[in-house]
């Protein structure tokens, strides 16, 4: 096996096993030698090794997902795009070993994941919403197993969610997702999706919505020129890049704290902001002129 190239996902998970059991696990001091070697010199074998020492680990973190009705290997791979991750983030002073750190990453990528892929209408998006699609089905089976019985309040008070949101989320998640292509009655080419409205917008409003986009991107460009050269970089990587950047990453740039990027990003929006206001009242008040200027010349 190569030692820069980490095993690829077969389409079996015992082949995949099998390969990622010929890495030993790292004792504490070979780990801080490689994790100390990666932070410090960008070390790519050390990285490999440390990657490999710990795939075993994401498998067995990817099996408590099984239930989401999602591919294992899927999960296994979005677990190890959270590894690497954890990585490029460990820092080996704090003490602490790295697969402790990375199991936060681990999950949080296949939870990511299996937000997108389950279902755009049965997952919300608050806080409490995305507790309880992992945590509900968790919480009831530890009830049953203790008392025999699972009710909706016991649940909510152990979640510190709300009863209605209990009920709502195990209605959504009893549901199943209905394909529009499905034909309604066999053999007939009709489906769900025959019986939905067009609501797609006309070539003239089409036409209309590009125009009004190139004046707000016009707009925008102005109102960045207002800004001074650093409220700019940072509102440009922050929100107008396509990989945006994160405060930390700023800040590092910068040499300074977080917190204070937050507040000149804050300051450079509110700039923006009034410029464009500014610039839509002046654009309202020269209207009646041009539309005078226009009546005179026929």
């Amino acid at each position: 096996m190569s030692n820069t190239m980490l095993p690829a996902l077969p389409d079996t998970l015992d082949l995949y096993i099998a390969q990622i059991k010929q890495f030993q696990i790292l004792s504490r001091e070979e780990e801080l030698q490689l994790t100390t070697a990666y932070r410090r010199e960008g070390s790519v074998d050390a990285a490999h090794r440390l990657i490999c020492a710990n795939l075993r680990f994401v498998v067995k973190i990817a099996h408590e997902y099984r239930g989401y009705g999602l591919k294992l290997l899927d999960l296994i791979q979005e677990g190890n795009i959270g590894l690497m991750m954890a990585l490029k983030k460990f820092e080996p002073d704090r003490g602490l070993r790295f697969i402790t750190y990375a199991v936060w990453w681990i999950r949080a990528f296949i939870h990511n994941f299996i937000i997108r892929n389950w279902s755009l209408v049965k997952i919300g998006t608050t806080q409490a919403q995305k507790k309880l699609f992992f945590k509900l089905g968790q919480a009831r089976e530890a009830l049953r197993r203790m008392t025999g019985t699972a009710p909706a309040s016991e649940i909510a008070r152990q979640l510190q969610v709300s009863d209605q949101e209990v009920e709502e989320m195990s209605r959504r998640m009893a549901g199943h997702d209905a394909s529009l292509d499905v034909e309604l009655v066999a053999g007939e080419g009709y489906s769900l999706l025959d019986t939905l409205a067009d609501d797609r917008a006309d070539q003239e409003q089409l036409l209309l919505q590009q125009e009004e986009r190139r004046l707000t991107q016009k707009r925008v460009r102005v109102a960045l020129q207002g800004l001074n050269e650093r409220e700019r970089h940072i509102v440009t990587d922050r929100i107008l890049s396509d990989q945006p950047r994160t405060l930390q990453e700023l800040a590092d740039d910068y040499g300074i704290s977080r917190e204070r990027i937050r507040q000149v990003e804050k300051n450079a929006l509110e700039k923006i902001r009034r410029a464009l206001v500014l610039d839509a009242d002046q654009e309202h008040r020269q209207r009646p002129e041009k539309s005078r200027a226009a009546t005179l010349a026929h």
